[in-house]
């Protein structure tokens, strides 16, 4: 987002934070499954949503027509989110859709947070991204752009049913349709991401040959958390192929200690002589 659609954001966001503060749970994944059919709205009607961002309309006019088109069809307190959305400026439509899409989000994953559930829900996704990248079958089915995204919430129904919590299927559900024009992986490696940071968590990708041990991986997590000043949340990845060693993404940043990288440097330094 550009920084005027980040500060209109900010704005629905604490909006939202404040509200979930009193609110129980059923309510707030209520208002989340309101938030998140009023996105899909917006990105199935791209005359209302330029309509909703305009800038030559004056952030009043922006609200009755929202208000006119909503109003009695959602409830109180969801108007109001969007209210606080849609008053502000943004900078192209494309980003009031994010910033609604992401609203429904934030909602869901509070939900879970009033619930004791996030740290469940996030490693659920985590585990089911795993699931997925170790089946390319499964994985092709998923990401299909020409497969109806119906179809593919059916499979990952059947995949989920008992074995993870609503909410977390209601997330790989956003997945599926490319939040935030990501592709199904990509978008799911967000959600963890968001899921992480709602609980004020840095996530620390490992990929070694071998699982750590719950000591290892916590001595891991204690020495990552050093370094960024913020608790990490560390998400393994089991791939023999690296032989041995770790190696670790937080961010932008790759630590990577492996065998395999070992071995490649040096094959690629006996191949220049």
């Amino acid at each position: 987002m550009q920084a005027a659609s980040r500060e209109s954001y900010k704005v629905a966001a604490d909006r939202l934070d404040a509200y979930v503060r009193g609110a129980e749970p059923s309510a707030v994944a209520a208002t989340a499954d309101e938030l998140l059919s009023v996105a899909t709205l917006l990105r199935r009607e791209p005359r209302l949503r330029r309509a909703l961002s305009d800038p030559a309309r004056s952030g009043e006019d922006r609200v009755g027509l929202l208000t006119g088109i909503l109003g009695g069809k959602v409830g109180a307190d969801t108007l109001d989110l969007l209210t606080a959305l849609v008053s502000g400026r943004w900078s192209a439509p494309s980003e009031l859709l994010d910033g609604a899409e992401r609203l429904g989000i934030e909602a869901l994953l509070a939900s879970a947070d009033k619930a004791g559930e996030l740290g469940e829900v996030e490693d659920e996704l985590f585990r089911f991204g795993q699931v997925v990248a170790g089946s390319p079958e499964l994985s092709n089915a998923l990401s299909d752009p020409m497969a109806p995204v119906e179809q593919r919430a059916m499979l990952v129904d059947g995949l989920l049913a008992g074995k993870a919590r609503p909410v977390t299927g209601r997330l790989v559900g956003i997945a599926l349709a490319g939040f935030g024009g990501r592709n199904f992986h990509g978008a799911l490696t967000r959600l963890v991401e968001l899921a992480a940071d709602r609980r004020d968590r840095q996530v620390a990708y490992v990929t070694v040959a071998a699982p750590l041990s719950e000591e290892e991986e916590r001595r891991l997590g204690a020495s990552l958390s050093a370094i960024y000043g913020r608790e990490v949340s560390v998400k393994q990845t089991v791939d023999p192929e690296v032989l041995g060693g770790v190696s670790v993404q937080v961010g932008s940043d790759l630590y990577d200690g492996t065998v395999l990288r070992r071995l490649n440097e040096t094959r690629n330094a006996l191949a220049k002589r």
